[in-house]
């Protein structure tokens, strides 16, 4: 028996539209804020450590410990420019409680003017010959450098203006444990040898942060998203351990069947949430703007 062809582009087609747009493979990626550029920085330090091994007991200890005040520099630089890039991707945010990459300036300033002072040290007859002044530059032009080169932190807040500091913090408390689960989801999917569902994995984690944003801009969010930041995040970690231990064992279809359509259905419950409180939202607005015009009328403003 014949069947009409047909699809949503045909002119008989079905033209609703899905509930929720699919995701591109590269929606919701990010290029790691902490590049090329910074890692170079750790490798000042390891000539210098070989450079000292022969340099007597003091001028070692000098250059050992500039090479770690340099690497100590690079770390701060490193998790500093994380830092900041999660500041740039959030509406709000506070600013960073340790200022990381300031201290990696200062650190890198030491670091410099020590390694500067080791070479002092050696070049000159007594101790009382080696000079501060060339070392005290180096270090002050270095660090000056640093700063100019990668920026300073943060220094204030961002959107937090009519924020409850206090519900601020639960929401962060609720978010960090949330986040935890996801991290251990990514471990032990790993277990599974299946790059096609670890991608998958990855996708409704994205879908899942989309929430922890939406929470972390209106707290007041929190009560209803509760759940699924804990109970089901946390259901979806133990399913998720369960499946990596008996696919990587028997790597049976129907068991990755079924986890994919538990993936589907948590993803299509985390977006649905989603879109309530966005929409609770712009149902709070509606209301303000009605009373803000009512209290206007009554001031006798016309709104044209």
């Amino acid at each position: 028996m014949t069947k009409r062809y047909g699809g949503k582009y045909s002119p008989q087609g079905d033209s609703a539209q899905p509930e929720q747009t699919p995701r591109g493979q590269f929606d919701g990626v990010r290029v790691e804020p902490a590049g090329a550029r910074a890692n170079l920085l750790f490798l000042p330090a390891i000539p210098l450590v070989f450079l000292s091994l022969n340099d007597g007991a003091v001028g070692m200890t000098i250059g050992l410990i500039a090479a770690g005040v340099l690497t100590g520099a690079a770390f701060l630089l490193r998790e500093g420019l994380r830092a900041e890039s999660a500041y740039n991707a959030r509406r709000t945010a506070r600013r960073p409680a340790f200022p990381r990459k300031i201290f990696s300036s200062l650190l890198t300033g030491l670091g410099i003017g020590l390694a500067a002072y080791r070479t002092e040290f050696l070049d000159a007859v007594t101790v009382s010959e080696a000079s501060l002044i060339a070392p005290i530059l180096f270090g002050l032009v270095a660090g000056a450098l640093h700063s100019v080169s990668f920026g300073i932190d943060p220094m204030k807040d961002k959107g937090m203006e009519g924020i409850d500091t206090f519900q601020q913090d639960r929401v962060a408390r609720v978010v960090e444990d949330a986040e935890t689960h996801l991290s251990e989801m990514t471990d032990a999917i790993k277990r599974a040898g299946d790059r096609r569902i670890e991608a998958r994995v990855e996708r409704f984690q994205d879908t899942a942060r989309e929430l922890f944003r939406t929470v972390e801009e209106d707290p007041r969010d929190l009560a209803g998203a509760r759940k699924y930041l804990t109970v089901y995040l946390q259901g979806a970690r133990d399913a998720t351990v369960k499946f990596a231990d008996v696919y990587a064992r028997t790597r049976d279809a129907k068991t990755l069947e079924d986890y994919s359509a538990l993936l589907d259905d948590l993803e299509q419950n985390f977006a649905a949430r989603t879109r309530k409180m966005l929409l609770d939202d712009r149902s709070d607005l509606t209301v303000e703007i009605d009373v803000l015009r009512e209290r206007l009328q009554r001031e006798g403003v016309r709104l044209d």
